[in-house]
């Protein structure tokens, strides 16, 4: 407790006695009437304050005082005096209550200035102007200077110079509106560091008067830069590439709009499905479970794979996906990006043939065609046959070009282009070096290099005849030769640019002997080309001198009869003996004298037909002739024909042509009028070697055909592989829904006849009956059947 004041003690001391005022006070406030009294106190109590302001003032009282006092009763004296140290008590009260005031204040004080220095959000107090009046701990840490040093500092120095603007306009809005305002801007500490500030402000009114602005400024960068972070994250996310989000369990989350374009599924169709449905079934599992074992082993995957959009058509992607790791290094996502290579490969694919192909012809090119070589060679190698190379060059090609434009020179090359590829086989290899040189690569011919110089001969020649028919060129003809040159190679012996040197320096040797024919690289070969020149010489001879022979072969009918035969042809060399037709057809196709010896062999056949009809026991019998593609395309082969029935007498329906497949490949539409034309007089047609060759079932519809005739390569082997029985079969079974008749060559055992038999042929031929024999021994084989 504190000790009563020392002036009450000292009033104690006045009295001699204690004063019974204060004990009886509260009663004698309550029992005292006597105004004059009161008043008395009251007037002292006046004079005392009176004389107090005089003392103040500087004046003296004293006078006055004892005048007071003198005329006072000892009861007022005593009654004031009780007042007196009632109100000094109250006064100590009223002090004790402001010491505790302030003490409190001043614990508040502390207290906040504690809080507002320690804070760990930087506080500042601005004059309106802008400057630094106070600032806490956190603030100059924040801004990297002391505090002392802060003070009286422009907060403007502590803003990027871009973004003063900013700040003044914030501070604007502030004064003008008097609430609380906020802002974002670029700030820098001291020593240049930057950050993001984030400011909230407020106005406030100092005690004497001022305006302040309490800001609080929060570094806000890290958030700044996450929402950067996700802002591009959402950007990325929405780019043009197909995305999808996987959860671990192979779900779907969520797909970007490009997905949707690209794939033609909503979001709705995928999202809580497994990406399975993309999946068009090109892969087996072992791929996933690779794809899948790499994801797990590095954090991802890339590779071109397949997809399936929501039209059902597949599309070849680029597909990348990435684990997205957890804080325990679990995956917890797998983000998959798609991306259609559709347009890539296109153009990968025109890259290519701009790098390996012709453009005009869209043929190999020499890059190309360099690189098949080596491969054949190597092939070659391995297998011990030969392969041979054919340099081409058109005969005076220039002249075509000079005299009508390049436009018709292309269209040339073109034509010739598709000419060479439709003579050789899908396994050889045309190319164009360019201008009007070509190259045909043979491969897979004879392991003998005799009879592989002989293959690759005849299909030179083939191809000379090819290139030498008219050409339609935009409406006009034009007739081209090619002059070839040939080598032939079998393993590495020789290097591919030896080879190529040699093929194109024996093209030349066949340019300076004349043009217009092959001509090998190889003398020994050169020597056997040149024999073959001297045959041509033979059989021109033989066929004008009518040196050939017809041999027949019957044709029996199921239950045994001699229906007929097939001429085939002989030819009695006086300088080699007598030579079938393997031996000279083949010539006679590449020279043209195919024409004049299918002439003769019509003419010989017809006029054998009229002789038999003069006899009763022969007329029955029809004679089969052999037709080449080549002498079939003339354009009045159908007027010779009859013209030849007419002349022999012959019975038209007693003539049987066997066409080969080989004719249903160029200009069908006219090949079926001149067949429907002499179909109409009487004549019969058989397609001959069906299956050999290149069948059209929908132009062997068309064709008014008589029967098909199954090749002796198919009857051979019938009894041993199940493949020539199955074909076997197959055409009998197509002949009968055609309503065609069947006859099979090469029938040489009965199992083979009694084979075909039971799957419906119903005429055969063969050494089971007879060999081809001349005319006599044929009439009397018949007369004896």
């Amino acid at each position: 407790m504190r000790s009563p004041p020392p002036n009450r003690r000292i009033k104690r001391r006045w009295h001699a006695r204690p004063l019974e005022a204060p004990v009886g006070r509260q009663n004698k406030r309550r029992d005292f009437t006597a105004p004059h009294v009161a008043d008395q106190g009251r007037g002292a109590a006046q004079a005392l304050r009176r004389r107090a302001e005089k003392l103040l003032q500087g004046g003296t009282a004293e006078a006055a005082e004892h005048q007071s006092l003198a005329s006072m009763s000892p009861a007022a004296i005593g009654e004031m005096l009780h007042e007196l140290r009632v109100h000094q008590i109250e006064l100590e009260m009223q002090n004790d209550e402001l010491r505790r005031r302030q003490l409190e204040l001043d614990t508040a004080r502390a207290r906040y200035f504690d809080i507002y220095d320690l804070a760990p959000v930087a506080y500042c107090t601005l004059s309106e102007a802008g400057l630094i009046i106070e600032a806490n701990l956190a603030a100059a840490s924040l801004l990297g200077v002391s505090r002392s040093a802060l003070v009286r500092q422009r907060i403007s120095r502590f803003i990027v110079k871009a973004d003063q603007d900013v700040f003044y306009l914030h501070r604007k809005r502030l004064q003008r509106t008097g609430a609380p305002q906020t802002c974002e801007l670029r700030m820098a500490r001291d020593d240049g560091t930057p950050f993001w500030g984030h400011l909230e402000a407020a106005a406030a009114q100092e005690a004497d008067g001022s305006t302040v602005l309490r800001m609080v400024i929060s570094d806000v960068s890290q958030r700044r830069h996450a929402e950067t972070e996700l802002r591009i994250a959402a950007v990325a996310f929405e780019s043009q590439q197909s995305m999808m989000v996987i959860d671990a369990a192979g779900i779907v989350l969520r797909v970007n709009r490009a997905f949707t374009e690209i794939t033609g599924y909503g979001a709705e169709e995928v999202v809580g499905k497994p990406p399975g449905l993309l999946q068009p079934g090109l892969h087996d599992g072992d791929f996933f479970l690779a794809m899948r074992d790499t994801i797990d082993r590095v954090g991802g995957w890339q590779g071109e794979t397949w997809d399936r959009r929501k039209n059902g058509e597949v599309y070849p992607v680029w597909l990348g996906v990435s684990a997205v790791r957890a804080a325990d290094r679990g995956v917890s996502h797998y983000v998959a990006t798609h991306y259609d290579i559709t347009q890539r490969k296109k153009a990968e694919r025109e890259i290519e043939a701009l790098a390996f192909f012709d453009y005009l012809t869209h043929l190999p090119n020499r890059v190309l065609l360099l690189d098949h070589l080596k491969q054949a060679m190597l092939a070659s190698h391995r297998s011990g046959v030969f392969g041979a190379l054919l340099f081409i060059d058109l005969d005076r090609f220039k002249a075509l070009n000079d005299s009508h434009g390049h436009d018709k020179g292309d269209l040339l090359l073109q034509a010739v282009a598709q000419r060479l590829t439709a003579s050789v086989r899908e396994c050889d290899t045309v190319a164009r070096l360019g201008g009007d040189e070509f190259v045909v690569m043979l491969v897979s011919l004879s392991g003998c290099r005799e009879d592989a110089a002989l293959q690759a001969e005849i299909i030179g020649e083939k191809i000379r005849t090819a290139l030498n028919r008219p050409y339609q060129l935009d409406g006009s003809e034009h007739q081209c030769t090619a002059s070839i040159g040939a080598t032939l190679f079998q393993g590495h012996q020789t290097s591919v640019d030896e080879l190529m040197k040699q093929a194109d320096l024996a093209m030349y040797r066949t340019k300076e002997s004349g043009r217009d024919r092959l001509r090998f690289f190889d003398p020994a070969m050169q020597t056997a080309a040149l024999g073959h020149a001297d045959l041509e010489v033979c059989l021109r001879r033989a066929i004008g001198e009518r040196q050939l022979v017809l041999h027949y072969q019957a044709q029996v009918a199921a239950d045994g009869r001699v229906t007929g035969s097939e001429a085939l042809l002989r030819w009695p060399c006086p300088e080699r003996g007598v030579m079938l037709p393997a031996e000279f057809i083949p010539l006679a196709e590449r020279s043209g004298l195919i024409l004049p010896l299918g002439t003769w062999v019509l003419e010989a056949a017809c006029a054998q037909l009229a002789l038999w009809a003069s006899r009763a026991d022969l007329a029955h019998l029809s004679i089969a002739v052999n037709v080449s593609a080549r002498q079939f395309h003339e354009a009045h082969f159908a007027d010779q024909v009859l013209a030849i029935l007419a002349q022999t007498g012959a019975n038209p329906h007693r003539l049987q042509l066997e066409l080969t497949e080989s004719l249903l490949v160029d200009n069908v539409d006219a090949l079926i009028e001149k067949v429907a034309r002499m179909k109409a007089s009487g004549v019969g047609f058989s397609l001959d070697d069906f299956g050999t060759g290149y069948s059209s079932l929908y132009y062997l519809k068309r064709l008014p055909l008589d029967r098909l005739k199954i090749d002796r390569s198919f009857v051979r082997d019938v009894l041993s592989d199940p493949n020539d029985a199955a074909i076997a079969r197959t055409i009998v079974a197509l002949a009968r829904s055609l309503g065609l008749g069947v006859i099979a060559e090469g029938v040489d055992s009965q199992g083979q006849r009694d084979f075909l038999a039971n799957a419906g042929c119903d005429a055969y031929q063969g050494y089971l009956f007879s060999p081809p024999l001349p005319v006599a021994d044929f009439e009397a084989f018949v007369l004896r059947a």
